[in-house]
């Protein structure tokens, strides 16, 4: 999904939830909720304390400095999973290369600028960087980015999927793009299983991408002229331009799935006003209660069970399909929560740190059995607290899946540190193990019945997943 990165993760945030960061906004936490990393100590350093707490709702902008960028480094290894294991002069060695990288990609590479003799010691290591880093002078912008570099060189070297650092962009009120979602995007990166061709899932109703004319279904033939594909690989430019909130009008060359016809468009970014992340339920087949749960936001799992009631208030039910699919995320108590209205005494997942000391999540015993039989949907977007449901789900024999392998996009649950320049670093303190012990992170959780959705089933309004559930509830 492409426009959910900057709309329904508001709305996430907006309902409530613990926020973590995830690229552009604030969004509902990982799956999973492990205690609170502690906060670094900054003994041997003029670098403020990091320490975990609720991002502000508009935070001042200040320059990244050396300052950030030391408080970034010793959070990193003290609130991390991956810090207590963690070899600092790796961390550093990434934060040099982006800052390199950062100054050839500007023509702004120095001769003075070379990797410092490290010798084993934290403090004095950080020093030799920070000292070479500082030869550099740059204009604000242009120094911005280079710090930028080195922050995003630090996070991206833990390989954790849930770990980010959001630096707030200020701009217009309110959540704008174009207005659509598409396959082979999930959350904030692209599907590494992304198959072609490339289509068109959801187009917000009344967005820029409506009163264009795209439609579900519609296959993407070309962005500005660019293929979606090159050698069988999904463009991260492509997904990038799609899921942009501003910038010059995108050119769309769609194919109807049905007639083979192809079209034009050009798409204009503009303000978005998208459907509100809730649970919403409806009576399918005559007898069937479908609720649709986009993402495990605060109170999630009690609106998903009052839908169940308000549906068989005045009829009898012979089950319950929930559909996951799009699902991105959320809070970890939440999935326990709506888990222990279909089973009690369970472990549902565990919390490991790197040294693979484990706490159970249980299912929370406190809410009363649903007594309905259950069919879950879920899909290459059921995401985070999906994947975590889902596991659940499958590896205690709760119900079957349906649909497609989830995305497998659930390292662990982020904390969110505040920095001293009003951006936040998030990330996982714990990994997230399945009910047995099992990885789930990378892998996702396996639908037990196939039913992927196709551009012609989109087009047509037809729901292969959910008529596959129909049949199991026979």
């Amino acid at each position: 999904m492409t426009y959910t990165q900057k709309t329904r993760r508001a709305a996430v945030a907006s309902a409530g939830v613990a926020s973590v960061l995830l690229l552009s906004g604030w969004a509902a936490p990982m799956a999973g909720r492990p205690a609170q990393a502690p906060a670094v100590q900054a003994a041997a350093s003029q670098a403020e304390a990091c320490t975990a707490g609720q991002p502000p709702e508009s935070p001042e902008l200040r320059p990244t400095t050396p300052e950030t960028l030391e408080q970034v480094y010793r959070c990193i290894l003290v609130n991390s999973y991956a810090g207590p294991a963690m070899d600092h002069r790796d961390l550093l060695a990434a934060a040099f290369a982006a800052f390199t990288q950062e100054l050839h990609r500007r023509g702004m590479d120095q001769a003075d600028v070379t990797t410092p003799p490290m010798s084993g010691d934290r403090d004095r290591d950080w020093q030799s960087f920070i000292d070479v880093y500082k030869r550099v002078e740059a204009d604000g912008d242009v120094q911005q980015a280079l710090a930028a570099a080195v922050v995003n060189g630090m996070v991206a070297s833990l390989d954790d999927n849930h770990a980010r650092w959001v630096r707030p962009e200020p701009g217009e009120d309110g959540p704008h793009g174009l207005g659509i979602a598409v396959s082979g995007a999930r959350r904030t990166n692209l599907d590494p299983a992304a198959t072609e061709p490339l289509f068109v899932t959801e187009v917000i109703e009344n967005g820029p991408a409506a009163k264009s004319g795209v439609r579900p279904g519609d296959v993407i033939v070309s962005v500005d002229g660019a293929p979606p594909f090159l050698g069988g690989t999904l463009s991260e430019g492509v997904i990038n331009r799609l899921s942009a909130t501003d910038g010059e009008p995108v050119r769309l060359r769609l194919r109807d799935p049905e007639s083979g016809s192809e079209r034009t468009v050009s798409v204009e970014f503009g303000p978005l006003d998208p459907p509100p992340l809730k649970a919403s339920g409806k009576l399918v087949d005559g007898d069937v209660a479908y609720v649709g749960l986009p993402g495990f936001y605060r109170g999630s799992a009690d609106d998903t069970l009052a839908e169940v009631e308000r549906l068989r208030a005045d009829k009898e039910l012979r089950g319950l399909v929930l559909d996951l699919r799009g699902n991105i995320g959320g809070g970890g108590d939440e999935v326990a929560r709506l888990l222990g209205a279909f089973a009690h005494g369970k472990i549902t997942s565990y919390q490991c740190d790197v040294h693979d000391k484990c706490t159970a999540t249980r299912t929370d015993d406190s809410v009363p059995l649903l007594g309905l039989p259950l069919v879950v949907l879920v899909d290459r977007a059921s995401v985070s607290a999906g994947d975590d449901f889902s596991a659940a789900v499958k590896g205690l024999g709760i119900a079957p899946l349906v649909g497609t392998r989830t995305a497998g996009f659930v390292a662990g649950s982020a904390m969110t540190y505040p920095l001293n320049d009003g951006s936040v670093l998030a990330m996982p303190s714990l990994h997230h193990r399945g009910p047995h012990g099992e990885l789930v992170n990378t892998v996702g959780v396996p639908a037990d019945h196939q039913a992927p959705m196709t551009p012609r089933d989109l087009s047509a309004g037809r729901d292969p997943a959910l008529a596959k559930a129909l049949t199991l509830l026979k």
